[in-house]
C-alpha cells in the first residue's frame, strides 16, 4: 500500500531485554507516526544475559496472540514462559509464570487457546517442543501429553511456527538443516516430527502464508525458500533457496497483503525484500540497510498490524529502525531509529508490533 492509502492506526512496539532480570520493553505508535518510550515490565524470570548478537539463536522469543489480548516471552535464563495481558493502553500485566518443561525456551508459537514453545536442550536434556493452554485470564497450564522430541537430541530449534488453520506446526532446526512438521491433534498433542530436508544449510525464521505455502530463510547460503506443506507433513519445495548476496540471513517477515517477504541480514546489516507471487514463487526485489551503519546487525522484525511499517533490531547497536512500507509492500523507506536505554545495547531479543 502506498503511503497515502495506509491508515495509521494507534499501536505498540515491544522488544526484550534478555538480561538476568528480564524485561520486556513497550513503546507507544501514535496515529501521527510517532513512536514513544512507554515502560518496561519484568517477565518475573531470568534471560540468559549474553551480550552478544541474537543470544537465543531464534525468531519468535516475544510474541502476541490473535487479537493482541496476550504477549507471550520466553525467559531462556530460568527456563520459564511469561504470559502477559495487554491492557487498551499497551501496558502489560504479568498474568503467569510456568516451567517451560525444557532448558532454554526460545521460539513460540500460538493459536487460539494453545501456545508451543520450544526448548534447545543441554548435554544431558535433548530439545523438545511442548504445549499450553491459554486460559482467558492469561493463565498457562501444560497440555499433558504434548512435550515431543525434534529430530535430533541437539538440532538447534530456531523457530515454531502455526499454521494458517493452527492444524499443523513447523520448527527450523538450524543444526542438522532440517525442517520438522508436527500435526496438531485436537486435544493438543502433537504427531511426528514429520522431517524434511532444508532446502537450504541453516534454516533459521519461518512464517506459513495464510494461503498455504511456508516461508524458511536460510544462514548458510543466505537466501529464502518457500515449500508447499502436505497433511502428511512432507514438504514439496517452491522456490528453492533464493540467494540475496548478503550474510546471516536468519529473520524472515511479511506485508500485510503478504505478497513482499523482508529478510534481515545481520552479518551485512541489510533487510532484502522478496516479491512472493500467488502460487509461493520467490523472487529477490531489492536491498536496504536497516541503519547508516554496517554493524548494526539487523536480527529481529515484525510488519505493524495496519501494514504501515516493518520495525527491526538493531542487535549490535540497542535500536530499532522503523520503515515506512510503501507501493504494494516493495518499497521500504528508513522513517527514524527508536533508541532508549532500556534496550541493551547487545544482548536484546525478540520484536512484537501491535
Amino acid at each position: 500500500m502506498s503511503k497515502s492509502h495506509c491508515r495509521r492506526l494507534r499501536g505498540m512496539v515491544y522488544t526484550m531485554t534478555n538480561e538476568y532480570t528480564n524485561r520486556i520493553v513497550a513503546f507507544s505508535r501514535l496515529q501521527n507516526g510517532q513512536v514513544t518510550f512507554l515502560d518496561t515490565f519484568d517477565t518475573g524470570g531470568s534471560g540468559t544475559a549474553e551480550q552478544i548478537v541474537d543470544p537465543l539463536v531464534s525468531q519468535g522469543s516475544v510474541i502476541l496472540s490473535r487479537g493482541n489480548c496476550f504477549l507471550f516471552a520466553v525467559n531462556a535464563g530460568s527456563n520459564s514462559i511469561s504470559s502477559f495481558k495487554v491492557t487498551p493502553t499497551g501496558k502489560l500485566w504479568l498474568r503467569d509464570v510456568e516451567y517451560s518443561n525444557g532448558i532454554r525456551p526460545n521460539s513460540l508459537a500460538v493459536f487460539r487457546n494453545r501456545l508451543y514453545v520450544t526448548n534447545v536442550g543441554d548435554n544431558n536434556n535433548p530439545a523438545n517442543v511442548t504445549g499450553f493452554y491459554v486460559a482467558n485470564d492469561g493463565q498457562l497450564s501444560p497440555i499433558a501429553g504434548s512435550t515431543t522430541s525434534l529430530s535430533t537430541a541437539n538440532p538447534q530449534p530456531s523457530c515454531i511456527v502455526f499454521s494458517h488453520d493452527g492444524s499443523q506446526l513447523a520448527v527450523s532446526e538450524l543444526n542438522t538443516n532440517r525442517i520438522s512438521i508436527f500435526n496438531v491433534n485436537s486435544d493438543g498433542t502433537l504427531s511426528g516430527p514429520y522431517v524434511n530436508n532444508s532446502s537450504g544449510a541453516g534454516p533459521f525464521g519461518s512464517v506459513f502464508l495464510s494461503f498455504g505455502p511456508l516461508l524458511v530463510s536460510e544462514a548458510g547460503p543466505n537466501a529464502l525458500s518457500s515449500y508447499y506443506v502436505n497433511n502428511n507433513g512432507s514438504l514439496n519445495v517452491i522456490s528453492p533457496s533464493v540467494l540475496n548476496g548478503q550474510v546471516a540471513t536468519c529473520w524472515v517477515a511479511v506485508s500485510r497483503n503478504e505478497e513482499f517477504a523482508y529478510t534481515t541480514n545481520a552479518g551485512s546489516g541489510t533487510i532484502s525484500i522478496y516479491r512472493v507471487f500467488p502460487n509461493g514463487i520467490l523472487r529477490l526485489a531489492g536491498i536496504v540497510y536497516s541503519t547508516r551503519s554496517q554493524i548494526a546487525a539487523p536480527i529481529d522484525e515484525a510488519v505493524s498490524q495496519d501494514g504501515c511499517n516493518l520495525f527491526v533490531l538493531n542487535g549490535n547497536l540497542g535500536t530499532i529502525t522503523e520503515f515506512t512500507i510503501k507501493d504494494d509492500g516493495f518499497i521500504l523507506i528508513p522513517t527514524k531509529i527508536i533508541s532508549n536505554p532500556a534496550i541493551p545495547e547487545v544482548g536484546a531479543q525478540g520484536m512484537a508490533v501491535i
